[in-house]
C-alpha cells in the first residue's frame, strides 16, 4: 500500500511538470505577438460572401493578424463543428460571417463568451450570447429608401405622375429575417400609394425562381406591370430581367429597384435595365469586425453605444453605434448604405463591388 502511494505521488509529479512545460510552450507561442482569430461564413460562393471576407483578409493583413477562414457551405452541424474546433484551438476572437439556423448556434457563442473569446458578426446576427458588435445596414429602411427611388423612376417615366398599375415584389425566402425585413420596408412606401396594386412571389434568393416569378405576373398583368421591385438584385436580379426581355418588354421602361447591389446588379444598372439599387456596405464590414477584435484583444479603446463613426470620404459614413436590436446581447454598428446611381455611381471606386476582383 505504502509503495503504491509512492508511485501516484510519481505519477502526479510527473504530470505536474508536463503541464508546466505545456503551458510554457503555450506562453511562449501567444508571446510571439500573433493574434489568431477564426472566421466561420455558411458559403463562399456568392460575390457578398466573398467580399466580406476579403476585407476581413484585406484588414488582417494589414494588421499582423492570422485569419482563419472555413466556410461550413450551408450545412450548420458542420458550422457548429468549425466553431467547436475554434474553440479547442483556442482562438483569439471569432468572426460570425453568416448562417442558416442563427438559433444554432447560440450555445457555441456562449460557449466561446465562457472561454473569453470575443465575438464580432457580420451578414446575419446569432440570436443570443454575448456578440461584441454585430455590423450591418438597416434592411428595412434601404428598402423603403429604394422604394422610393422606383417611385421617382414610375414618375419619370408617366409624366410626373405616379399611374395606376402592377408592381412586381420578388421576394426572397420568407422564412429568413433578411426577406422580412425587405418587405416591411417596401410595403411601408408603397402602402401609401394604392395606386398601385402589389403582387408577391418568391424568387428563394435565386435567379431561377427570379425569373419564373415575373415571368408568370406578366403573363397575368402584361401591360398593367409598371414596376418590378427585387429583394435582392444581386443575386435575383438577372433573372427578373431576363423575364422581363423574354415576354417581349424592354426592361428600361420599366421602374426597378432593390437593395443589395453586387456585380451583376452593377451591370444591370449600367446597361440602363435596373433603376436604383441601395448598395450593402459588406467589405467594410470584414474590415471593421477584424480591426474591433483587434482593438479588444490588445485593449484598445473601442466605440460605445451612442457614438457616431466618421470617416471622411467613406460611404459607409455615418456609422451610428447603438445596442444591438437583435437577440444578442452586444452593440450594433448600422453602417450607411448609398443609393446608387443616385448618389454614387455604379461605377464609384468606394463600392465593393469595384474593389474586389469577380
Amino acid at each position: 500500500m505504502r509503495r503504491y502511494s509512492k508511485w501516484l505521488c510519481l505519477v502526479a509529479v510527473l504530470l505536474l511538470i508536463t503541464t508546466a512545460l505545456f503551458a510554457a510552450g503555450q506562453k511562449e507561442e501567444k508571446e510571439d505577438g500573433k493574434i489568431v482569430i477564426g472566421y466561420a461564413t455558411r458559403e463562399l460562393t456568392a460575390a457578398f460572401s466573398r467580399a466580406a471576407m476579403l476585407g476581413a483578409q484585406s484588414k488582417a493583413k494589414e494588421l499582423g493578424i492570422e485569419l482563419i477562414v472555413v466556410s461550413s457551405d450551408n450545412d450548420t452541424l458542420r458550422h457548429l463543428a468549425v466553431m467547436d474546433d475554434f474553440i479547442t484551438r483556442g482562438v483569439d476572437g471569432f468572426i460570425h460571417a453568416g448562417v442558416l439556423d442563427t438559433q444554432a448556434v447560440v450555445p457555441a457563442i456562449k460557449k466561446m463568451n465562457d472561454e473569453g473569446i470575443p465575438v464580432t458578426a457580420l451578414d446575419n446576427c446569432p440570436d443570443g450570447g454575448k456578440v461584441e458588435y454585430f455590423l450591418s445596414f438597416n434592411k428595412r429602411k434601404s428598402s423603403a429608401k429604394a422604394a422610393e427611388a422606383m417611385l421617382e423612376e414610375m414618375k419619370k417615366k408617366h409624366g410626373g405622375q405616379i399611374p395606376n398599375g402592377v408592381v412586381i415584389e420578388v421576394m426572397g425566402d420568407l422564412q429568413a429575417n433578411f426577406a422580412l425585413e425587405c418587405t416591411a420596408g417596401f410595403n411601408s412606401v408603397m402602402s401609401k400609394h394604392p395606386q398601385l396594386k402589389v403582387v408577391q412571389g418568391s424568387g428563394n434568393w435565386n435567379n431561377d425562381d427570379a425569373f419564373t416569378v415575373v415571368a408568370d405576373f406578366l403573363t397575368r398583368f402584361g401591360e398593367e406591370v409598371v414596376g418590378v421591385y427585387v429583394h435582392t438584385p444581386d443575386i435575383m436580379g438577372i433573372g427578373a430581367v431576363n423575364a422581363i426581355k423574354q415576354a417581349g418588354y424592354d426592361p428600361k421602361n420599366f421602374a426597378s429597384a432593390g437593395i443589395c447591389m453586387g456585380p451583376e446588379g452593377r451591370d444591370l444598372i449600367n446597361k440602363g435595365e435596373f433603376s436604383a439599387i441601395v448598395g450593402q456596405p459588406i467589405y467594410v464590414s470584414g474590415e471593421m469586425c477584424v480591426e474591433l477584435l483587434y482593438k479588444i484583444i490588445t485593449g484598445k479603446p473601442v466605440p460605445k453605444a451612442g457614438e457616431t463613426l466618421i470617416e471622411e470620404g467613406a460611404i459607409w459614413s455615418p456609422a451610428e453605434v447603438m445596442v444591438n436590436p437583435e437577440k444578442a446581447e452586444g452593440l450594433y454598428i448600422e453602417l450607411n448604405a448609398p443609393l446608387v446611381p443616385q448618389v454614387v455611381s455604379a461605377d464609384d471606386p468606394r463600392l465593393w463591388e469595384n474593389r474586389v476582383s469577380q
